[in-house]
């Protein structure tokens, strides 16, 4: 069914149809245009540290190996079989020397490449396995130890793609001298939504927060009045956005330093809060003077990996159709910290934000009743309105991007001018 992309999201994107959220159309679109052609966030290194060590992922709902070659670099193949298509992964994370499918037994090197064929003796034209290793994903790199594949072999580079989102990503990666580690497999659960909810909800909308989750995060709170005080909304590149707080520089530093606000850091022990104070001490040696006095919130990297900086977890929304996205949520943990701390830190991203988490069920909740609504039969004249603020972004000298309060919904309408721009661009039509 053809579909009008200026008639689903208008030209300030203030806007939005229902049919953005619900249609199988414009979902099949989006894998085309978005998925086919973006950087998407794979893994990260902490977890391939040695060669024949593995994980699995997805791009899109395509399957992905991503694994340390026995050359020490960094793979990502399709997990089907070249045969018969079938999986040849079935572990979620191991180390091995060979991913075998279990229907004729060829096996494969951790690298891709098509080890052994058990047949292939008994007939008398060899097959060329060179060219029947797993699909390779073409484009893989990665930055601060994240991994991104691309399945768009003329992709700008990483780095590129990031733009000034590696500011904002750095001002909490780049605090801990050893860099970050993802603690175990991710969480994982389904939720009756379209892919787009969890990640419009990371991106920058910090003003749920009172309302949705006002049994911890009343108005009247302390974390309420730093919202209101301090809080920005930074579009670095429309479709990538970075929330937080840039407290003010006489700030005491359990106010300002990553971990006090959760409950594990008011909770834990006193050698976990020394090492938190630790931390922030050398923040301004790492990240600069500005950095150092950000406190985060939530982060968005386009088109659907997600950041929480106070619980330190990273999300990824994968898409399996318009109304279910199967949600990944790992632990993130300094990776030179003590190991008994590491275990104190990693519970404060559970208890929150895991599949059971008090925050994580009640934005479940919401984005479940609002995919009901996005698919309402005879309501689709009356658009969804994201204009709040609209036109009243600015510029910062010290902050890289274009800069909103915490109420502007500059972040939602960039992503979806850039959304509404790719599917154009992928048929021609921008």
């Amino acid at each position: 069914m053809k579909i009008d992309l200026k008639e689903l999201v208008n030209d300030d994107a203030s806007l939005i149809s229902r049919r953005v959220w619900s249609d199988q159309t414009v979902y099949e679109r989006e894998k085309r245009a978005i998925f086919a052609r973006s950087w998407l966030f794979l893994g990260h290194e902490s977890q391939i540290k040695t060669p024949g060590d593995f994980v699995q992922a997805y791009m899109c709902e395509t399957p992905i190996i991503l694994a340390r070659g026995e050359d020490g670099g960094i793979h990502a193949s399709v997990n089907s079989c070249t045969h018969r298509g079938l999986p040849v992964c079935r572990s979620d994370h191991g180390n091995t020397k060979r991913f075998v499918c279990p229907y004729h037994n060829w096996s494969y090197k951790v690298d891709g490449e098509l080890a052994t064929i058990p047949q292939e003796r008994q007939v008398k034209c060899k097959p060329n396995k060179a060219e029947l290793g797993l699909k390779k994903v073409p484009r893989v790199e990665s930055w601060r130890g994240l991994i991104f594949g691309s399945f768009n072999e003329s992709i700008e580079p990483l780095e590129d793609f990031l733009g000034d989102m590696t500011f904002y990503l750095g001002a909490w990666i780049d605090r801990f001298p050893g860099g970050i580690e993802f603690v175990g497999s991710p969480h994982r659960w389904v939720i009756d939504c379209n892919w787009k909810l969890p990640v419009e909800n990371q991106l920058g909308d910090v003003y749920h927060g009172p309302y949705l989750h006002g049994s911890l995060i009343a108005p009247d709170s302390e974390a309420g009045k730093e919202i209101d005080s301090y809080a920005y909304n930074v579009i670095p590149t429309p479709g990538h956005g970075a929330s937080f707080r840039l407290m003010p520089e006489d700030s005491p530093i359990e106010q300002v330093a990553w971990g006090f606000e959760s409950t594990v850091g008011q909770l834990g022990s006193d050698e976990l809060k020394d090492y938190l104070r630790s931390v922030q001490t050398i923040a301004e040696e790492y990240v600069g003077p500005i950095r150092a006095r950000m406190k985060g919130l939530a982060y968005g990297v386009y088109p659907n990996l997600s950041f929480l900086w106070s619980n330190a977890g990273f999300k990824v929304s994968h898409p399996r159709g318009p109304n279910k996205v199967e949600y990944w949520s790992w632990s993130v943990v300094p990776a030179d910290a003590p190991e008994h701390l590491k275990k104190q830190l990693r519970n404060n991203h559970a208890s929150f934000f895991g599949p059971g988490g008090v925050l994580e069920q009640e934005d479940a909740e919401a984005w479940m009743q609002q995919n009901l609504g996005a698919d309402i039969d005879f309501a689709d004249d009356r658009k969804f309105f994201y204009g709040l603020g609209l036109g009243e972004e600015g510029t910062h000298p010290d902050l890289p991007g274009t800069v909103t309060t915490g109420a502007n919904e500059y972040y939602a309408r960039a992503f979806f001018s850039r959304w509404r721009y790719d599917l154009l661009a992928a048929e021609g039509e921008a």
